[in-house]
């Protein structure tokens, strides 16, 4: 195999626009503001708009902190958005959640995204086809905290030593539920399916999407901790009516009279699955997986 080069990585970034890279139009995107204050001395931070870019590629992809961080790495597509070359430094996955974090307790992550909205309904983007929800779980960071710690968390009280240190303040995950993930047991060489499925513990958050069924964009989305259902987040503003099409579809975790009827006075039509789960008492046939971290 032989080195790449720097013309093997302009002919690879050349085909990406050639097969349609949604990412490059938005690539150059960027609203005056102050160059970084570098008189403070230490390692540079890294870029705001950087950082707010990789926020828009998880967003557009509903990715995971690391799996954001492992992707940045391995796409040219992520590395050319971003503005970086094969050998910049990458923010890791800890870097992205403190970046979020910090946007979101200021309150100005939904008018940066906005103002990205903006950008693309400016370069012809219209959200066309319906709309399709779903949900995922994402893990948290994991956590080594005492079992003293762990027993202020679960009661709701900050340990007292945390109180006067803002910074392991600021650094710990306070938020976060654990639930179940069901996996279905895979079907065997012999063509059976075992009875029992898997339950696997996760300690995180869930993020709920409405992705445009035409371009795979999403549009709207809300963060809850892992343990909130799917199907009420549906009434919570998480439908897009900027879509030019009113079919929403979903799985049957959406499926309720409540968000039937909100649906239907709202003006959208329902094309949510209404299939039963293989799995009608998960409280039953069930196999418990390996705990995830801990906290």
């Amino acid at each position: 195999m032989k080195q790449s080069g720097f013309f093997d990585v302009e002919e690879r970034l050349a085909r990406l626009s050639g097969l349609g890279d949604q990412l490059e139009a938005f690539s150059r995107t960027e609203v005056f503001r102050p160059d970084s204050d570098g008189s403070k001395g230490g390692r540079p931070p890294f870029d705001p708009v950087l950082m707010f870019k990789i926020l828009v590629i998880q967003t557009l992809n509903n990715l995971s902190d690391e799996r954001t961080e492992y992707l940045i790495n391995d796409r040219l597509s992520f590395m050319r958005f971003l503005g970086l070359g094969l050998s910049d430094r990458v923010p890791d996955a800890k870097t992205v959640w403190l970046f979020r974090e910090h946007l979101t307790q200021e309150g100005v992550i939904e008018r940066l995204f906005d103002r990205f909205d903006a950008t693309l309904r400016n370069a012809g983007y219209l959200p066309m086809s319906g709309q399709i929800l779903d949900a995922a779980l994402v893990a948290a960071p994991e956590q080594r905290n005492t079992n003293t710690e762990k027993a202020d968390f679960w009661a709701g009280r900050i340990p007292e030593d945390w109180q006067d240190k803002p910074s392991k303040l600021s650094h710990k995950d306070r938020h976060a539920r654990w639930t179940l993930k069901f996996t279905e047991a895979k079907r065997q060489d012999d063509g059976s399916v075992p009875a029992t499925d898997l339950a696997i513990p996760v300690d995180g958050y869930k993020s709920h999407v409405a992705i445009d069924r035409k371009f795979r964009f999403i549009r709207k989305w809300k963060t809850t901790d892992a343990a909130a259902s799917d199907g009420a987040r549906l009434r919570e503003a998480l439908l897009d009516k900027t879509n030019t099409a009113s079919n929403v579809w979903a799985d049957t975790a959406y499926r309720s009279k409540a968000n039937e009827d909100f649906m239907e006075r709202q003006g959208f039509v329902s094309k949510v699955h209404t299939g039963r789960s293989r799995i009608s008492n998960p409280c039953r046939g069930i196999s418990s997986g390996p705990m995830q971290g801990s906290r």
